[in-house]
């Protein structure tokens, strides 16, 4: 392994600091940095020269994606909410739309994508409603999360409306 003491480096300023203005500091510095990067980069590649980097075989399998938790809620509604809440979280949130370019999903479609049908979806949002009035001043679940600005609290309403529901054995 090279270290940055083996190539033998040094650097000593040729004026005292205090003679120089901040700007020629700055530029001694950067140098002297600039310097320190090239050689950490030079080390690297010398030290990790002996590093196959063979691409996987052809017939290998892929790699193995994560497991989801699975629900802690035994009913459905509960169950739904629960999944929704782990959608926005893997998809990303999204404030003023169904969903956006990068695939972020508001909690109405979050709500919509994981429901078995129609009823099921109404009945999720409508509990995820009474949740966000339990605790918040809003009229729709559209209007409350175009004001909020960040994940947190949607996903604090998708847990408390899960609660909600299991409590309510629906």
């Amino acid at each position: 392994m090279i270290t940055v003491a083996e190539t033998g480096t040094k650097s000593s300023p040729a004026v005292a600091p205090g003679d120089l203005s901040l700007d020629a500091r700055m530029a001694l510095t950067l140098a002297e940095m600039d310097g320190r990067c090239r050689i950490a980069v030079l080390a690297v590649d010398i030290n990790s020269a002996h590093i196959a980097t063979e691409a996987p075989a052809v017939g290998a399998a892929p790699p193995a994606l994560p497991v989801p938790c699975p629900s802690p809620y035994s009913t459905p509604i509960a169950a739904l909410l629960h999944r929704a809440r782990i959608r926005i979280e893997t998809d990303g949130w999204c404030r003023d739309a169904l969903y956006d370019d990068s695939g972020a999903i508001c909690p109405e479609h979050a709500i919509r994508l994981e429901a078995a049908s129609r009823q099921q979806g109404y009945d999720a949002s409508v509990l995820l409603l009474e949740s966000i009035r339990r605790h918040w001043q809003a009229e729709t679940i559209p209007s409350w999360n175009a004001q909020q600005t960040s994940v947190a609290p949607v996903l604090l309403a998708f847990d408390r409306a899960a609660e909600l529901a299991h409590n309510r054995s629906i």
